[in-house]
């Protein structure tokens, strides 16, 4: 009869730690009803992001959009490697708004046809601030008008992407030398 009890005790475990580890996080990724282009462009500084491969190790990153005269987004990413001056790079690419009925929804690419979305979650009436992801939660940004965000603002996002189902712990600050 233990060996019965044990044998159910076991299984109610095992059946709860594997229910655990399947849980898939859920993550809000729906993104601003309204962005005006125009209004977006120019230079956004980088305040925090999650951790990817494409920007290791990097300090002092903005990015600056610009509309093409074929009505592509230039965007050009810019940083410097270990917070290095004299190790600038530089990323060209190219965005696009896929659908004009989900405005907050762009694709960009940095590399001939391949793109990967670029989600505006979060954005400022004045558009002084942005919370950029994607479509799945790998991807997430916070982004200034000004190297230095105010704490009001900053305290805004955070709670907000944590609304959304974010790690906010995993942000990487990004130290801005400007």
């Amino acid at each position: 009869m233990n060996k019965i009890k044990n044998f159910g005790i076991i299984s109610l475990v095992v059946n709860a730690l594997m229910a655990c580890s399947t849980q898939v996080a859920i993550t809000n990724t729906s993104t601003v009803k309204v962005l005006d282009l125009n209004r977006y462009l120019g230079t956004w500084y980088e305040i925090a992001r999650f951790d990817h491969r494409f920007e290791r190790g990097m300090d002092g990153c903005k990015a600056h959009y610009s509309l093409q005269e074929d009505g592509l987004i230039k965007v050009i990413n810019s940083g410097y490697k270990n917070g290095n001056k004299a190790q600038y790079k530089e990323a060209i690419g190219k965005a696009k708004r896929p659908n004009s009925s989900e405005q907050g929804k762009l694709k960009v690419s940095f590399f001939w046809i391949f793109y990967g979305d670029y989600y505006v979650l979060e954005l400022a009436d004045d558009y002084r601030y942005a919370l950029i992801g994607s479509s799945s939660d790998r991807y997430l940004w916070i982004l200034s008008r000004t190297p230095k965000m105010n704490e009001t603002d900053l305290n805004h996002l955070l709670k907000k992407a944590k609304e959304r189902g974010y790690d906010t712990q995993k942000l990487i600050w990004v130290k801005q030398n400007e």
